[in-house]
């Protein structure tokens, strides 16, 4: 059995499940390996030092599977902004069909670039008020990110067993559910709060196809679901990264009175977040994750994750769920 939604039609998957675009992590050989598992892939753009580069990574991903996958783009405030229309051309000229989006409003300018094409854009929002603005402004599908989710869940601070129905009793277009999401229970729940897949990025970190070291695999597997930290809430940028003695630090030093960002600047660097993820240095940096990570109990190729999920999944809707009728 497989479950059949407007998100797997859409996207042309097998399985509602798709993998966020996560910088340091989105190469081609995790992209490949949720495609050819079924679920839906998806290239970092960032990742990728200039556009030729993610040209030459859309290639390599296409030469690993014949499956559909996708491309992030993340647009972020910042003074010297990355060439994201050359980016964006990138994914033209790929051929790639499926963007996933997020960050500040002039994304959408991307969007102008990339619908001509014919090209389905799924936007990331925190707030069904944001949902309700991507919709009207013409992107095909919502992935509503819950409180619980790594990197940046918003300001608001709803879960998403609240988060999600919100947004699907409003939303018309079909929606991913993220944050929090890693089993066959939390997808059968997310279909059944109303949305029509799950996306999911720190349970796809803990695979063997993860392009990461297995030093902070394992430091998936062994943090709890209180095994993140919240941090630059002082800037209204909240972000949730793993728990580690440097992410004690960066916490210790932003409770500080008048804390200001360059306090932690060195902590927090692009730069030693790929160090920590290329070395398994976790005194280098800090990285993404989300509470999830209390679900996180081994290490899976992404093939017997996905195919875990979707029996489990089954099983709960044919055994357990019955069983409570009278």
């Amino acid at each position: 059995m497989a479950f059949k939604t407007r998100i797997t039609e859409m996207l042309e998957i097998e399985h509602p499940i798709v993998q966020g675009g996560m910088q340091s992590v989105g190469y081609a050989e995790l992209a490949s390996a949720v495609s050819n598992a079924g679920g839906l892939g998806i290239l970092t753009a960032l990742t990728q030092p200039s556009p030729q580069a993610l040209r030459e990574e859309i290639e390599r991903c296409r030469a690993m599977t014949d499956k559909p996958f996708g491309v992030n783009i993340t647009v972020f405030p910042t003074i010297n902004p990355p060439d994201y229309k050359g980016y964006a051309q990138a994914i033209i000229d790929g051929g790639v069909k499926v963007v996933e989006t997020a960050g500040t409003q002039a994304v959408r300018e991307i969007w102008e670039m990339l619908k001509p094409h014919g090209i389905t854009i799924l936007h990331k929002c925190t707030a069904v008020r944001h949902a309700l603005s991507a919709e009207k402004a013409g992107c095909d599908i919502i992935s509503i990110d819950g409180f619980e989710c790594a990197g940046h869940p918003g300001e608001d601070d709803i879960p998403g067993l609240i988060l999600i129905p919100a947004a699907a009793d409003k939303v018309k277009i079909p929606m991913l559910a993220s944050g929090g999401f890693g089993d066959g229970r939390g997808l059968l729940a997310a279909l059944t709060l109303g949305a029509e897949g799950v996306n999911m990025g720190t349970r796809f970190c803990a695979t063997v196809e993860a392009p990461i070291h297995d030093n902070v695999k394992q430091a998936y597997v062994e943090n709890d679901e209180r095994g993140s930290f919240l941090i630059f809430r002082n800037f209204k940028n909240t972000a949730r990264v793993g728990r580690s003695p440097v992410s004690e630090e960066v916490v210790r030093r932003l409770s500080q009175p008048n804390a200001q960002f360059s306090d932690v600047q060195e902590l927090v660097a692009g730069a030693a977040g790929r160090e920590l993820l290329q070395t398994g240095d976790l005194t280098k940096g800090v990285f993404w994750a989300g509470m999830v990570q209390g679900l996180i109990h081994d290490i899976p190729t992404c093939q017997q994750l996905i195919d875990r999920m979707i029996k489990d999944a089954e099983d709960l809707m044919d055994q357990r769920l019955k069983s409570f009728r009278v």
